[in-house]
């Protein structure tokens, strides 16, 4: 097996995106979901599922500089904290954020019609669902393409990895959880499986709902009251992964 796609999302629930390659230390990788539009007034992180139009969104941080594209208008700035920091409950977690002054705000409160801000998680992974790393194979994408009669882009799972696996078994990862996977510099430690929502039939460039893929996959992968679909993973060596790079269970 070997890495096909390298996925990260600099500003959560917005556009997932492509990189060549990506460090990852023992809290996951650098750079993944470092920033969140949040609801001060209902103290909410805005999810994906909820707010499908902030998939349109693109989103990135470079030399401290954080752009963002939102409905066509392109704001960049340096954040500067405002000086209140607010802990958020995130799927039962406490999660503490620096919220940013900035041109982001009125841009995304317009987008959503509603009051929203920019904030900068101060816990690396704070803003994820569980771990902070999620894998996906290939040969687990192709069994849903056959069974739903359409092409399955990945980035509507959200996965940091993609995984070539040839011609192996579809959801042959279910069998790592609890085993060591070596992913190029890193090594993982295989956890559970991971639950999917709605989210699965948005599109990842428009943010439109318009499939039935979570339905499908509830045909054939319903375990208990969840939809499985991918494998969550931690860090337990840090190093760099690139594309094209091998994967092996060890």
């Amino acid at each position: 097996m070997h890495i096909r796609d390298i996925g990260v999302s600099t500003l959560k629930s917005c556009r997932h995106q492509p990189r060549d390659g990506i460090r990852l230390t023992a809290d996951g990788p650098v750079g993944d979901r470092d920033f969140a539009v949040v609801d001060l007034n209902n103290g909410q992180i805005l999810r994906t599922v909820e707010n499908p139009a902030l998939v349109a969104c693109e989103a990135d941080w470079v030399d401290g500089v954080l752009s963002a594209t939102i409905d066509g208008h392109r704001v960049a700035a340096v954040p500067m904290p405002s000086g209140g920091t607010v802990d958020f409950d995130y799927w039962g977690r406490q999660t503490p954020m620096q919220v940013l002054d900035g041109p982001w705000a009125s841009e995304f409160s317009r987008l959503l019609g509603r009051s929203v801000v920019l904030a900068r998680s101060l816990v690396t992974g704070g803003a994820v669902y569980a771990d902070s790393v999620t894998i996906v194979t290939t040969s687990s994408l192709d069994r849903l393409a056959r069974e739903s009669g359409i092409e399955v882009d990945t980035r509507r799972f959200r996965s940091t990895f993609t995984l070539d696996s040839g011609d192996t078994p579809a959801h042959l990862e279910d069998e790592w959880a609890g085993r060591e996977l070596q992913v190029g510099g890193v090594r993982l430690l295989v956890k559970g499986g991971i639950p999917r929502c709605a989210v699965i039939d948005i599109d990842p460039d428009t943010g439109e709902r318009g499939t039935n893929l979570l339905k499908t996959l509830g045909g054939y992968r319903l375990h208990g009251s969840d939809i499985m679909f991918g494998v969550y993973a931690e860090v337990i060596s840090p190093g760099f992964v690139s594309v094209g790079d091998d994967v092996a269970l060890v």
